[in-house]
């Protein structure tokens, strides 16, 4: 599985309308903003038959995009390069963003076996400056799991992008083996009350040792060591099966009209 499958995907500013205006009310945020944009109609990716739309919003430079973006996760909008995005179907609201609170996480019997069949494995965080080593993982993993999507043709320079073209704190966590070997990766930003998970991917070849689960459960575990309260998921699609698994972690919870709730809350 991959956190948040097709959320890097390339936002490009084609808007069919478009607005001047200041943060939503209900993000609370600071200052004028650039415009937020409206993109034109594409079939939707996860939900056959469907179509998608975006508001998009660039991140303004230096320490306030930080804040903005801070608020507008807890909003619900996700990342791609300096923009920030959340959908605005018009006919549809299948996208739920999700979150991870970390206190209230307990280990099940299935993430313990996760942990067990990866405890040989080493996280740690680096610096988001991409590599050769990463971007090989990345493309075999895209081969095997998304062959016919946009990402599986993205070469070095637009993973490079993809990594390093944040105007946020970014970092990758990367998972290797006894040997050395790097096993799965994860791109990650740093909030101010948590770990945003912008999109994972690994090794197919031990697609058996579920080392998406994994790399959601370190995350967890470094969130804990660093004192920071959720970990944001991107967007659950009960619809979509690459993105029902998000469901089955302990203690879920989802962006409603009265806020962070439980997951199956009404």
């Amino acid at each position: 599985m991959e956190i948040g499958s097709g959320d890097t995907r390339p936002l490009m500013p084609r808007p069919d309308a478009r607005r001047n205006g200041r943060l939503p009310a209900e993000i609370g945020g600071p200052g004028p903003l650039h415009q937020f944009f409206a993109t034109a109609s594409a079939p939707c990716p996860y939900v056959p038959g469907r179509v998608e739309r975006k508001l998009i919003v660039e991140l303004p430079g230096g320490h306030d995009a930080s804040i903005v973006y801070d608020h507008l996760s807890r909003a619900g909008f996700r990342r791609s390069h300096h923009f920030a995005y959340r959908p605005a179907c018009r006919a549809c609201t299948a996208c739920i963003p999700v979150r991870i609170a970390v206190d209230r996480f307990a280990d099940t019997r299935s993430t313990k076996r996760v942990r067990g069949l990866n405890r040989a494995l080493r996280g740690g965080l680096v610096a988001a400056r991409a590599t050769v080593e990463q971007y090989q993982l990345f493309a075999a993993y895209e081969r095997s799991r998304h062959a016919d999507s946009e990402m599986a043709a993205m070469g070095y320079r637009d993973y490079r992008h993809m990594v390093e073209d944040s105007p946020v704190t970014t970092a990758i966590a990367e998972f290797r083996d006894a040997d050395g070997a790097l096993a799965a990766a994860a791109l990650i930003d740093r909030l101010d009350d948590g770990i945003s998970a912008v999109y994972s991917y690994y090794d197919p070849t031990r697609a058996r040792r579920s080392l998406g689960t994994w790399s959601i459960l370190w995350l967890i575990d470094e969130s804990r060591r660093q004192g920071l309260p959720h970990v944001y998921l991107g967007y659950w699609i009960g619809e979509s099966p690459k993105m029902a698994y998000k469901a089955r972690f302990p203690a879920v919870e989802k962006l409603s009209a009265r806020g962070w709730v439980g997951l199956q809350s009404d």
